[in-house]
Parts: structure tokens; sequence; C-alpha cells
């Protein structure tokens, strides 16, 4: 007999119950219809890989959060950390011969060492998009609005998105001439939007006047069009007034569209500041203290596979729209028949007669009167069926 501590599963991985499984798959399907409304082709990719695929600059490609394990032959593999990476190796080895832009789409599980939370485990369930090669502003524009049509199908509504571009900090942080180490602590302050941590570096450091000004701004300015006016007037650097330009003019695209009432700039959204290369974004909902979704441009990685070009994607945390929802619990009840009756073979006829229509039909072999299998239709939130009528 199994040990019963063998019974339980390991720390940051879950069972999926009836109700459960079923709204996570819903999800799914309304996620990627969405996505191929916009001429996003599905694809799917191991669940494991080289591990140097998740080390070519991938934002989740750090060792400690890597599962690896060693194969037969010695090889160092790792299980999926994130799907943009190993859908940049794919363009790169089987796609690269295709006509650009790419527009691929994915629902898989990926899988990530950290401490698990709510909305977030070890392993967890992400759908997302990638647009490969175009750097254009209607690809950003593209992705954002299709970001917010996503979440919009997703059954989300109280959302905003966070617009940033991680180009812009760089350029204020180059232009403030910061030692290394102080530059590391305020991405790390911002990306935490940790305002006491950049109190504490502006008293440690001393920084006051325009270099206090602008790391202020980058932490705290949020707005639509007025916002960027001001990030105009105040990042006078010859790199953050061009990436300002790219944001404007998305900004300007997305708001003519009627998109406006949804999103926010926020220019201390970094995500990961080394492998993103321009705008970036992150989806909030009230009440959920993470984003349920997140992306932008990262222009480098698909160079780091041998086939240099732009992209951009995003991707959503399924678990963490779902929490948002709040579904997933209680009994799924979407309708569909009970069928039951004395015979068996008639039970099995009519049965397949509905579900020929597309209706969902459970077969009842236990109830022995109508009353019993009345009482386990309307226990399972179905129609019954009595064949005996």
């Amino acid at each position: 007999m199994i040990n019963g501590r063998n019974l339980l599963v390991p720390a940051g991985v879950r069972d999926f119950l009836p109700a459960e499984a079923a709204a996570l798959r819903e999800l799914e399907q309304k996620l990627v219809t969405c996505f191929q409304s916009w001429g996003y082709q599905e694809v799917l990719t191991p669940a494991f890989e080289f591990v140097a695929t998740f080390q070519a600059g991938s934002p989740a490609g750090d060792e400690d959060s890597l599962y690896k394990f060693i194969d037969r032959q010695g090889r160092v593999l790792a299980l999926r950390p994130e799907m943009t990476a190993p859908i940049a190796r794919l363009v790169a080895t089987s796609l690269r011969r295709e006509t650009l832009p790419l527009r691929l789409c994915y629902c898989a599980p990926v899988f990530r060492f950290e401490e698990p939370r709510a909305g977030r485990q070890r392993e967890f369930h992400q759908a997302g998009v990638e647009l490969i090669g175009t750097g254009s502003v209607a690809a950003d524009v593209e992705i954002i609005a299709l970001a917010v049509e996503a979440l919009l199908a997703a059954g989300l509504e109280n959302f905003r998105l966070g617009i940033g571009q991680v180009a812009v900090t760089r350029g204020v942080l180059q232009g403030l001439d910061l030692p290394p180490e102080i530059v590391t602590r305020i991405k790390v302050a911002l990306a935490g939007k940790d305002l006491v941590a950049l109190e504490q570096i502006y008293s440690e450091y001393h920084l006051a006047g325009p270099q206090r000004r602008q790391l202020e701004l980058l932490a705290t300015l949020h707005g639509g069009a007025e916002a960027l006016a001001v990030a105009r007037q105040e990042f006078n650097q010859t790199g953050a007034l061009a990436a300002l330009d790219g944001l404007v003019q998305v900004w300007q695209a997305l708001a003519a569209c009627g998109l406006e009432r949804w999103l926010f700039i926020d220019l201390g959204i970094l995500r990961d500041f080394n492998y993103y290369t321009g705008i970036v974004f992150e989806g909030y909902v009230p009440g959920l203290g993470m984003p349920v979704c997140g992306g932008g441009r990262y222009d480098g990685l698909l160079g780091q596979f041998g086939y240099p070009c732009p992209a951009t994607g995003f991707a959503l945390g399924l678990e963490r729209v779902l929490l948002a929802r709040e579904e997933g619990r209680g009994p799924v009840r979407d309708g569909g028949y009970l069928v039951a009756g004395r015979d068996l073979a008639q039970v099995l006829r009519r049965a397949g007669e509905l579900r020929r229509t597309g209706a969902r039909v459970i077969l009842d072999g236990e109830s022995h009167s109508r009353g019993e299998a009345a009482a386990r239709a309307a226990d399972q939130g179905l129609d019954l069926l009595w064949t005996d009528d």
C-alpha cells in the first residue's frame, strides 16, 4: 500500500477538480479563439528542452528558477519556464523561411521553481501571442489592442493596462551618470514600485535637484496624454526623447481606437530591463496584488538563436485570470441532459442522438425510477430525458 505521505502532491503543484478544470479549458478555448480571430496561428512546443534555450535571454531564464535534469546522454535539460524563448527557437529553426511577420499563439503549462502563492504555483498555465518580424508602431499598437480584447474575452472588464517604455528608463538612467551599483538598486526599486527604497537611495547617495526629480517621475508619473507631455518636458535626454516619440504615436493610435479607458502611462514598468527593448505593459485588476498579463517588445531575443529580427508579444496567467473572475469554484452548471431508463440500449441510442446535435449528455445507469433520475438530473443542473416514456 502507498504511504499516505506519497498521496500528497509536491509543493507548488495542484489538482484541478472538475469545475476548476472546466473553467480553465473554457478560458483557454475563448482565448485561442480570440487570438485566431486576429490571424494568429497556434503552435505547441515541448514541455522540456535543452537548458541553453532558456539561457538565451529569456526573462524567466534565471538558473535558480529552472527545473533542470540530465538525460541518459548526459545533456542538461529543463522544463520550460515560459513560452517566448521556445517560440523564438521554433521560429529560428523551423519557420525561418516563412514570410514575415509571423503571428503565433499558444496555451501551455509552464514550470518555475519559486515560492508558491495565490495565483502562482510552480506549475501554472499561460496563454499568449508573439508577433515576430516587425518593429513598427503598428505592431506595438496591435499587441496592446489584442491584450485588451483578450482580457475582455476572458470575462474581465474592470482592468487597466499600464504602458511603459524601457528605453525611456534606460535613457534617463544613463543620462544621470550614476555608478552601476546605484543603477541596479534603482531598477529593483522601480520594478517593485518601492518608494521607500528609492527614498533611501536619494539619502545615501545625496541625489537632489534634477536627478531626484527625474527618478521620482519615473516612479510616480501615471496618466494619459498629459503624462506623456510632462515626460517630454522633463526627460530631455536624447535616448529618452526618441523612445517617447514612439510611445506618443502608440498612445494616440490606441486612443483613436477608443481603448483609452483601459490604458494608462506608467514609465516605472520595467518587467525585465535587460530582456525588453521598447514598449512594455502589464494588466492589473483591482484587489489582485499581481499583474494578470504582461508583455512588450524584445527585439534582441531571436538574434540569440541566429535569426535576428524584431518581435513583440504578451502572456496571460490563466490562474490569475480565474482568480480575478472568482471562477473555478462550485459545480459547473452549463446545461445538458441526463439520459436514463430501464432499457440500456435505448438509453445509449437516445444519448447518441442528442450528442450529434452538439448537446452535453450524461448517462445514468443507476436510477431505477423516473423520480430517482429526476433528482440526479436536478443535482447536476441537467434536463432529464427518461427513455421509458
